[in-house]
């Protein structure tokens, strides 16, 4: 799933493009935009492009509707210039929004609607959200206070809840806690509340570290990756030796949904099978 980098530096590429531009056609496979008219954005102007966490809104004007989309585990946003080859097929195009000069293509999106700007504001998932970790400003203290909502969670669940600190995946859940050697399934009353703190700091430091203006792509939580050398400290690598202690790296599914954690047995704890590791049931 797209984390809230990712989302972020789409949404870079797609306001460099389309922003303060004309729309000239739009076409979409879209159910919940073709229900409200996909063709009424044809001669709207988009006047912003805002990542929210893992999800993106693009504003239109003088409509004041807004296209939100969720990429979910397959979804992905492209920019092309006229005439320019596709690089996935037209048939997976859930969205295609056409201006002078460019072409944005949303693929395999499982969320893509066009909303009102009230159907925003009361949106649930969007309202939900907690702070953002790419925000210029990140209320740190109350996703602390979100994450202290959630005491009897394991601490792998409530760092992947987007009501807690928006923007944080399956990646740096693992390896912040490989970094502050924390067990990804003790609670989150189990953590120092110094750690608590640390946690949600690191999240924020790696996740705007790697959105930088001209920063790669490729996803980097190492302090020196080198050439060829780890990019991340655990996640991917189950089976690999640790880069502290040279344990293998252990895997294994989390939560309801059995996210893939990747963790140290040796530097962080024996994972699902601690004493008292809390049932998906509680956790609602």
């Amino acid at each position: 799933m797209p984390e809230g980098d990712t989302i972020f530096r789409a949404a870079r590429s797609l306001r460099e493009t389309l922003e303060g531009r004309v729309v000239v056609a739009v076409a979409t496979t879209a159910p919940r935009v073709r229900a409200l008219g996909a063709q009424r954005l044809v001669g709207q102007t988009v006047t912003a492009v805002q990542p929210r966490g893992k999800h993106l809104l693009i504003w239109f004007s003088p409509g004041d509707l807004a296209l939100h989309t969720h990429m979910r585990m397959t979804g992905s946003w492209h920019v092309y210039r006229p005439g320019q080859r596709w690089r996935r097929p037209e048939r997976l195009a859930t969205l295609v929004l056409s201006v002078e000069g460019w072409t944005a293509v949303c693929f395999s999106a499982p969320v893509c609607e066009l909303l009102s700007r009230a159907q925003v504001e009361c949106h649930r998932a969007l309202a939900a959200l907690g702070p953002d970790a790419l925000d210029d400003r990140t209320d740190l203290p109350e996703a602390r206070r979100r994450l202290d909502a959630r005491a009897g969670w394991t601490v792998g669940e409530a760092l992947l809840d987007q009501r807690v600190l928006a923007g944080v995946g399956n990646v740096y859940k693992s390896e912040v806690l490989f970094l502050h050697a924390v067990d990804p399934w003790a609670r989150v009353d189990e953590v120092a509340e110094e750690v608590r703190d640390a946690l949600l700091a690191t999240a924020e430091r790696l996740l705007k570290a790697n959105v930088r203006a001209g920063g790669s792509p490729i996803r980097v939580t190492t302090a020196n990756p080198g050439a060829g050398g780890p990019r991340l400290h655990v996640y991917g690598r189950a089976r690999r030796p640790c880069l502290r202690c040279s344990t293998p790296i252990a895997v294994a599914g989390q939560g309801e949904q059995a996210r893939l954690t990747y963790w140290c047995p040796r530097c962080q704890g024996p994972g699902p099978h601690r004493r008292g590791a809390a049932a998906p049931a509680a956790r609602r």
